[in-house]
């Protein structure tokens, strides 16, 4: 699915979605919801129901009061109730869906403060929302210079327009309260518009701009997770993470929300362990947990005074101990229980499909060093792939004088410089 703003005309290279993600494809939807109530009817005598949800730029959504009883469907662009004037958006849910949506976000559909739609949007709507949009990353660039030249500790990060143009939300982050009063002076005789200053967390920063987490997926934030839980340092101790800041930090600098997905999967196969705080009390000393394995039902334990060696322990073996502590006995030691660590032999790489090295390009090639205590010697100029031009110079160098074409008076016979070379010597016997 796709449509005319997405595409270009003059060579055929995309250049992006020119309405800042606001066109309705799918492309450019975030937190789209499958209508899976559309194919069902609703029962003889009962009336639709009369809410819709309409999302607007980066995913922010509401729901609106369909009081003209307009036949809206997915993906119709409407002009909402806003304050002041009115805001354009697009439908993404109608029905009786909507009614299990406004539930679970704790929106009451019966009471009257509930906006309404006011009409769908016509052509005119349109353009004056496309414009308003298309003046949103310069009026951002412009802001930021605004608030450094103010020396405020803040981050502007998002700008969207109402789509009747009569006002700009500025979304920024901030780790402490921000005086912005002289700010939006500034911004109103700048941009010459309403302003309307929005705190958001870093969470939700990274919601609105999306983009690729270190899965290689899009974001969670920005696709379909749309409550953001507290995550700390436990539920990465509970899954045995290394507490690696780098790691475990997301785009918007917080701990990742993925760290919660297993967790409680985590914590009910810990409730068989005993607690990681256990103390063994042997004759050779108190040995402490070290690390634990949930799948393979195995506990670490270390001496106090021997950091250095770790027994390894069943789960059952560990209770079998506490049992023998609390009745206040020693165990002789953590040999007599400990498994035999068995290793496994390495797994070379195997060339089983004729293929190359995998690491042929891991080192680089070593160059042969010339031999400088190596005479020169001469090659035969008439060998095959000899090089002439290098036996050449090789002779010069050695002060070898090849013989030309002549007589020789012993045997009569021509003799070439290519088959035979004399070399010169100081002290020639005369014949």
């Amino acid at each position: 699915m796709a449509c005319t703003s997405c595409s270009t005309s003059d060579g055929g290279a995309p250049k992006g979605c020119k309405n800042n993600g606001t066109c309705g494809t799918d492309s450019c939807n975030k937190l789209t919801v499958f209508d899976w109530l559309s194919n069902m009817s609703l029962p003889s005598g009962e009336a639709p129901f009369d809410c819709v949800e309409v999302r607007f730029k980066n995913g922010r959504k509401e729901f609106y009061r369909n009081t003209e009883k307009l036949t809206l469907s997915m993906g119709d662009i409407v002009a909402t109730e806003a304050s002041p004037g009115h805001d354009i958006g697009i439908v993404t849910l109608t029905g009786e869906l909507v009614r299990i949506q406004m539930k679970k976000k704790g929106v009451n559909h019966k009471s009257n403060d509930v906006p309404k739609v006011y009409r769908k949007a016509s052509q005119k709507d349109i353009d004056i929302w496309s414009k308003a949009r298309d003046r949103e990353e310069p009026m951002k660039v412009r802001a930021r210079e605004l608030a450094i030249a103010q020396k405020l500790e803040m981050k502007i990060s998002d700008i969207e327009f109402q789509g009747d143009g009569s006002k700009a939300t500025f979304y920024y982050t901030a780790n402490d309260r921000i005086d912005f009063r002289l700010l939006i002076k500034d911004f109103a005789k700048e941009f010459s518009t309403r302003v309307e200053m929005k705190q958001v967390g870093f969470r939700q920063e990274a919601a609105r701009l999306g983009g690729i987490g270190s899965c290689g997926r899009e974001l969670c934030c920005s696709t379909w997770l749309t409550d953001f839980r507290s995550v700390n340092t436990s539920a990465a101790r509970y899954q045995q993470l290394s507490l690696n800041p780098q790691k475990l930090a997301g785009q918007c600098g917080k701990l990742k929300c993925c760290l919660n997905y297993e967790l409680d999967t985590y914590m009910d196969a810990l409730q068989g362990f005993p607690d990681f705080d256990t103390k063994l009390v042997t004759e050779k000393g108190d040995a402490i947990c070290q690390k634990q394995d949930i799948f393979k039902g195995l506990m670490w334990f270390a001496y106090t005074n021997n950091f250095a060696n770790w027994h390894v322990l069943k789960i059952e073996q560990v209770r079998e101990i506490v049992a023998e502590n609390k009745l206040k006995n020693k165990v002789s030691s953590l040999e007599d229980y400990a498994l035999e660590v068995v290793v496994e032999p390495e797994k070379d790489f195997n060339n089983a499909m004729g293929q190359e090295s995998l690491t042929r390009f891991d080192q680089p090639k070593k160059k042969k060093r010339p031999n400088k205590n190596r005479k020169p010697t001469v090659q035969n100029a008439s060998a095959p792939g000899n090089n002439r031009p290098a036996v050449e110079k090789n002779l010069a160098d050695n002060k070898i004088k090849p013989v030309d074409k002549k007589i020789r008076p012993a045997d009569n016979k021509i003799v070439p410089n290519v088959n035979k070379i004399i070399p010169v010597t100081k002290n020639e016997p005369k014949k």
